[in-house]
């Protein structure tokens, strides 16, 4: 028989001892059922316990808000910010839109068109007379007959009527007519507006559309002219009646005559060289100290007159002065009584003396004005002059 090497014995043996093992009854599968139980109860333990802690913390945890965010770690990678989603637009239902309807026309309804005559602002003199014309038109639905005028409405009536016949014919819609009245301006400066409307059959008043006021108007200025001349001396000098210390003298003597003589010389030159329009010349008798005087017709004085003039002397041709040397004296008279006003000595100098007045104290008065110019010493060249004498307001 052949010996069996030792090491391989060991070896089998061992081998042996592990395949018996592995062979006892319920040895395997009994151990791992009890690791599988093991395994199997604590994955329920830990499967229901996540579950408790979840239901748990989805009733106490509340949600966060829409305004919250959650930061996120730095590993996250970026995310583009949110847009706004474009919303639909509604469109808004078709809506039934009511047809226009025609308004009617009011039955009594104008226009102004123009001014035919007098346009507004338009310059008269104290006492003019002028006709104002207006041309309308009919917008209303009736036309206009006989039986409607134009009625004055307030404002300045210029001596206007109260109303005027607007036609004698018929005026259809959308024809023109053109109406007058005949107006005086007032005897005082100023602005002057008369307002008018027209007026129905019905007495019912109506306004032109195109005025806010619904009125149409005339419209005049009257500008100061400044005073007015009340008595003019000059006038009514061939009026007058003249005396000189020789007796009664006729109006318009001749120039050497030697009673004294009373004359116009319009028009020749006086001091200063000027040659006036109106120039009434007075020469005393031809004797040392002569004297002439005219007296007026009468005049009652009214509150404000002032009596005005120029007082001097005639002059050669070549403007150089004579020798006059005179006093002028404006005196009244007044139930046979002669009063003095007023005097100057007046020497031919090369200007002429400006003279004024006030009558006042004689207002209401009627009295008549005498002028007078006595010389001193020699008449010889005394060619004392009134120019534009006058009595003014």
């Amino acid at each position: 028989m052949k010996k069996i090497n030792k090491p391989i014995l060991i070896l089998i043996l061992i081998f042996s001892f592990i395949l018996a093992s592995c062979n006892f009854p319920g040895s395997g599968n009994q151990g791992s059922s009890e690791l599988d139980s093991i395994n199997t109860s604590v994955a329920q333990t830990v499967t229901a316990d996540a579950l408790a802690a979840e239901d748990s913390t989805q009733k106490t945890t509340p949600e966060p808000s829409q305004t919250e965010t959650t930061p996120s770690s730095p590993t996250d990678s970026p995310t583009e910010e949110p847009t706004d989603a474009p919303t639909a637009t509604e469109e808004p239902l078709p809506t039934d839109t009511p047809e226009p309807t025609n308004t009617p026309l009011p039955c009594n309804m104008a226009e102004f068109v123009e001014d035919v005559t007098v346009p507004d602002g338009k310059d008269f003199l104290m006492g003019d007379t002028f006709t104002k014309t207006w041309r309308l038109k009919n917008v209303g639905s009736c036309a206009w007959t006989s039986g409607y005028d134009i009625v004055f409405e307030g404002g300045d009536k210029m001596g206007a009527p109260d109303s005027v016949q607007l036609t004698s014919s018929t005026v259809d819609t959308g024809e023109t007519v053109d109406v007058s009245v005949d107006l005086t301006a007032p005897d005082s400066p100023g602005k002057f507006r008369g307002n008018w409307k027209l007026r129905g059959p019905e007495g019912q008043k109506f306004g032109i559309e195109n005025s806010s006021s619904g009125n149409f108007w005339v419209e005049i200025e009257i500008d100061d002219p400044g005073p007015v001349v009340q008595f003019d001396f000059h006038t009514q000098a061939p009026s007058a009646t003249w005396v000189s210390g020789a007796g009664a003298l006729s109006w318009d003597g001749a120039d050497d005559d030697s009673d004294g003589f009373a004359k116009y010389k319009d028009g020749e030159k006086v001091e200063g060289g000027a040659t006036p329009d109106k120039v009434l010349e007075m020469h005393p008798e031809w004797v040392n100290n002569g004297v002439i005087t005219g007296r007026f017709p009468s005049y009652t004085v009214e509150d404000g007159d002032h009596f005005k003039a120029k007082i001097g002397f005639l002059t050669f041709s070549d403007g150089t002065c004579g020798a006059g040397d005179v006093e002028f004296q404006f005196n009244y008279k007044q139930g046979g009584t002669l009063y003095p006003l007023e005097s100057w000595m007046e020497t031919c100098d090369g200007s002429l003396t400006s003279v004024d007045i006030d009558l006042s104290s004689l207002s209401g008065e009627s009295v008549k004005f005498v002028f007078a110019v006595q010389a001193h010493g020699s008449a010889a060249q005394d060619w004392a002059v009134w120019v534009a004498p006058r009595i003014e307001n």
